[in-house]
C-alpha cells in the first residue's frame, strides 16, 4: 500500500482516538485548550528557534561557509510547527520532538547517514579510468 495513503487515513484516526481518550479523562473543553496552547506555544518556540538558526547562518555566511545544517535545521522548524499548528496531540508530540535542538540535531544526523549510506551504494558502479583520443594519422 501507498505510504502517503496510509498516513493520511492512519493519522486522523490516531488523532481521533486520542481526543475520545484524552478528552473522557480530562474533559472537552481542557482538551481544546490544551490543543490550543500546545499551538500557540509551539510556534512561538518555533519562532525562536528559527531565528537563532537564522543567526547561525548569518554566521557561517560571513564565515564564507555554506549552512548545510542550518537550512535543514529550518526546513525541520518549519515542518514541526506545521505539526504544532494541525490540531492533534499525536501531530504536536512529534512537532515537540522535531523542535527541540537537541532531539533536532539526531533526527537530522540519522537522516544525513541514510543518504550517505544511499549516496554511496549509487557511486559503486562507477569504474574509474583513463582514456587517450587515437587520431588517425
Amino acid at each position: 500500500m501507498n505510504t502517503l495513503l496510509l498516513l493520511l487515513i492512519g493519522i486522523p484516526i490516531v488523532e481521533i482516538y486520542l481526543f475520545i481518550k484524552i478528552g473522557a479523562k480530562i474533559g472537552a473543553f481542557n482538551t481544546i485548550l490544551l490543543i490550543l496552547t500546545t499551538a500557540i506555544l509551539g510556534v512561538s518556540y518555533a519562532k525562536y528557534e528559527g531565528l537563532n538558526t537564522l543567526k547561525s547562518a548569518t554566521q557561517n555566511l560571513i564565515k564564507n561557509s555554506l549552512p548545510i545544517y542550518e537550512i535543514i535545521s529550518g526546513a525541520t522548524l518549519g515542518l514541526a510547527a506545521i505539526l504544532l499548528i494541525l490540531p492533534g496531540f499525536a501531530t504536536d508530540s512529534l512537532g515537540i520532538v522535531l523542535i527541540i535542538p537537541f532531539t533536532r540535531k539526531i533526527i537530522i544526523r540519522f537522516f544525513q547517514k541514510k543518504v550517505k549510506k544511499k549516496d554511496n551504494l549509487k557511486n559503486k558502479n562507477f569504474i574509474e579510468g583513463e582514456y587517450e583520443d587515437i587520431e588517425d594519422k
